[in-house]
């Protein structure tokens, strides 16, 4: 029977192995379009716009999210149960109390959003505090807090910038190819070469493809991982369980649903999904069943 510790350990094993794997991607694409261009002028000019665009997600990335859910700062003297419930949670875990907020929307969610643990937010539903008794409301701020705790919020941000310089490498390629610039090496290759020029053009072609769908698998490892943590927090798998019985029971989708903002939530905010075989690889959650499932399994 697998315990939370040990759950634990095998979600962190597989989200470093998908960074990994993310960071070498990079490296592989700048260093073909290098050599196929024989110049780094345009890779300079790449990396210094992803790292301004990673200045800027990660300095206003929690306004950002929350402007596009529409979230406003919760009300002490309004929610004091809510607010007595992430005090108490934050004093458990070691956090900073972050702000909350709230969002205008029937639909049961939940996000956290961040740089850090001393800048981090948690913004929950109308709907949410609605339907959730204390136990299952507790498993949900949990969950947040633990994306928060883990640095989970920061780990987004690196990702999203890193598929934006990926998509970026690979349409200075495509654009500069089509145009007739640079490949001053391909006329010098012998027939091995041009092969493996091939195989490298194919690969800057999809790797947009890859990079999104690595993104997605990353977002879905943190959600078990949140999982697994909340659940440690509270010491009680049930309350989260629970909830996430019925946020998919509800199934509607949210009125401020946001394509950018959807892997940020516990559940899919675009409601209940079917999905089977590859079209999995395009989930930004985790089968909510699976993760029932495993919460239920696990031994406190």
């Amino acid at each position: 029977m697998a315990t939370l510790y040990t759950q634990q350990d095998k979600n962190v094993r597989r989200t470093w192995f998908l960074m990994t794997l993310f960071l070498v991607m990079v490296i592989a694409i700048g260093y073909f379009i290098s050599y196929y261009f024989d110049s780094t002028i345009i890779l300079y000019i790449a990396i210094i716009f992803a790292l301004g665009m990673n200045i800027l997600s990660y300095w206003y990335s929690d306004k950002i999210s929350l402007k596009l859910a529409k979230a406003v700062p919760a009300d002490r003297n309004q929610y004091p149960e809510l607010f007595r419930i992430v005090e108490n949670l934050s004093i458990t875990a070691g956090l900073p109390m972050p702000r909350i907020y709230i969002t205008n929307d029937p639909s049961p969610n939940a996000f956290a959003t961040g740089r850090n643990k001393e800048h981090a937010a948690i913004a929950v539903t109308s709907g949410l505090l609605a339907m959730m008794d204390k136990n299952e409301l507790e498993g949900v701020l949990a969950h947040e807090l633990s994306h928060i705790g883990n640095r989970d919020t920061l780990l987004q941000t690196v990702v999203v910038v890193l598929v934006g310089f990926i998509a970026i490498l690979a349409n200075i390629f495509m654009r500069s190819s089509l145009l007739g610039f640079g490949g001053r090496r391909r006329n010098n290759e012998g027939e091995v070469g041009g092969i493996l020029m091939i195989i490298g053009i194919v690969f800057v072609i999809l790797s947009p493809i890859v990079a999104q769908l690595i993104q997605l698998a990353i977002s879905r490892k943190r959600e078990f991982l949140a999982d697994a943590d909340g659940a440690l927090l509270t010491r009680y798998p049930e309350g989260l369980a629970s909830a996430l019985e019925k946020i998919q029971a509800y199934g509607r989708p949210m009125q401020t649903a946001n394509n950018a903002t959807a892997h940020l939530y516990i559940s899919n905010p675009f409601g209940s999904q079917a999905f089977k075989g590859i079209s999995k690889l395009f989930m930004t959650h985790p089968p909510t069943e699976e993760r029932i499932k495993i919460l239920r399994d696990m031994e406190v």
